[in-house]
């Protein structure tokens, strides 16, 4: 049991990450992580190779959290409108990028939960495009079109803000 503890211990944070993007709360991403961990510890199956056990993991919490939208609970909290106007701050000339990170959260909270799911999965938990396909059991033409959806609509969201996209790669992260 100490060896399984041992092999989750190193994803807890980036579950958690990938948790918060999701539930867009910090206390029930903790409850998603959680659970699974609880999961994860408890299966008789596990993947032993380390890039499909990661998948694997993220795959668990991915579907506790639609779980618990299928059963109602949070599900107005999760997905209640934000309002269309970030609330007025005074700049402060202070740290900009924590002005910066605040301005990507209020736009991750305006964008659907799909799109939130797949930048998180590719641009925050830092997955490639094939390991966010093997998480979403999807083709991974679908992940570069839904990240390029997704990216887009952040930009959207991020409307006038500070925050300025880079300039776009050639290629993927496949």
């Amino acid at each position: 049991m100490a060896r399984k503890h041992r092999r989750i211990e190193p994803y807890l944070d980036r579950l958690f990450r990938f948790a918060v993007s999701l539930a867009r709360e910090e206390e029930a991403a903790r409850e998603l992580v959680q659970l699974t961990a609880l999961k994860a510890l408890s299966a008789r199956s596990v993947p032993r190779d380390e890039p499909a056990y990661r998948a694997w993991l993220f795959r668990i919490l991915r579907n506790a959290f639609y779980d618990e939208l299928r059963r109602g609970r949070r599900a107005a909290e999760i997905f209640e409108e934000m309002p269309d106007e970030p609330p007025a701050m005074e700049y402060w000339g202070g740290d900009e990028r924590l002005i910066n990170a605040t301005s990507v959260r209020i736009a991750l909270g305006q964008i659907s939960a799909g799109h939130r799911e797949i930048l998180a999965l590719v641009d925050l938990a830092g997955f490639s495009y094939r390991e966010a396909a093997d998480v979403l059991e999807v083709p991974v033409g679908t992940v570069m079109s839904r990240i390029s959806r997704a990216r887009d609509k952040l930009l959207e969201a991020l409307g006038e803000s500070n925050v300025r996209a880079l300039p776009r790669r050639r290629g993927g992260r496949g």
